[in-house]
């Protein structure tokens, strides 16, 4: 299952620990959820989920602050005592006596930010999105051209690196070369990134490893990117019948998404770089509602009538 620390969600969101026993890099987060329990504190623990993060914004801080020290007591132990993840307390307000006993009794760390209560809860709920999304690895590489994600794929040597370096050169950003980690993060959305340890790397046989960064600049790389449309690159076969006209949809299964695709023959004396460029522009007019194809056929279909 995947999980994320509570340490690295604190560091994420620069949050202030107001207790610490030493335990947030013990304590995982799977659930890309985040509960405020106004209805926990007034005594309904009904379908409580106790593995998400607590957040306390300013209503659930005023109920409390409208209780007795005893009844609040009462509440927060009731609250911190079904093994909570974590309290975290929005807008930096003070928090109360009891909070700090609790706190200590069950090892709950206590947490605080200044941001308002909905816009941290709804950062935080996107970021775990990202994080525990299902997740694959898959051989290829992935550029951002002209805003949308390139997925270019093939057989080891048919030449993805280099294409993807004389994307770069051509002004484009390369996310990832030969890994590429690939995340779910909706029904619709696939996100990838590069592996830390190869991130802004690219291998060009013959002359070994280059960072992208170092050599073009920050603007030529990025950490991640949605994945739009795959390429997939193969060895030139005279056997076979490729497509001319681009009437036909092709799609690439990931994650069980479709992600529409194509496949590109490669042979000595084409210009992969540019071909893939003009893919990515012919995506984009697609989507925005043009297909040269499709026009084509109208135009001919008005001359035969």
């Amino acid at each position: 299952m995947a999980s994320v620390t509570l340490r690295d969600i604190i560091d994420e969101f620069n949050l202030e620990e107001l207790t610490s026993f030493g335990n947030t890099e013990d304590i995982l987060i799977t659930v890309a959820d985040v509960t405020r329990p106004g209805l926990q504190l007034s005594g309904s623990y009904e379908h409580f989920g106790s593995d998400r993060i607590q957040l306390l914004g300013n209503m659930e801080m005023a109920y409390l602050a409208a209780e007795s020290a005893e009844s609040r007591m009462q509440k927060l132990d009731a609250l911190m005592s079904t093994g909570i993840p974590c309290l975290v307390i929005s807008r930096h307000h003070q928090a109360f006596p009891e909070m700090y006993e609790c706190s200590n009794r069950y090892s709950v760390p206590l947490l605080r930010t200044p941001e308002v209560t909905s816009v941290f809860m709804s950062s935080l709920v996107k970021y775990l999105n990202v994080e525990l999304a299902p997740e694959t690895t898959l051989h290829g590489v992935l550029v951002e051209i002209y805003g949308e994600g390139m997925l270019i794929i093939g057989e080891s040597g048919v030449g993805k690196s280099e294409t993807a370096m004389e994307l770069v050169n051509r002004g484009h950003r390369l996310i990832a070369d030969d890994l590429v980690e690939v995340r779910r993060v909706s029904d619709t959305t696939l996100l990838g990134r590069a592996p830390e340890i190869i991130r802004h790397l690219i291998e060009i046989r013959g002359l070994g490893i280059m960072d992208v960064k170092e050599l073009f600049g920050v603007q030529s790389v990025k950490q991640e990117e949605s994945i739009d449309f795959a390429i997939n690159l193969e060895l030139w076969d005279d056997r076979k019948s490729y497509e001319r006209l681009g009437i036909s949809e092709e799609t690439t299964d990931i994650l069980g998404i479709q992600i529409p695709s194509i496949t590109i023959p490669v042979r000595p004396g084409r210009n992969l770089a540019i071909i893939v460029e003009v893919a990515a522009i012919n995506f984009r007019q697609r989507r925005m509602g043009y297909n040269a194809a499709q026009a084509l056929t109208e135009r001919l279909f008005g001359k035969n009538e």
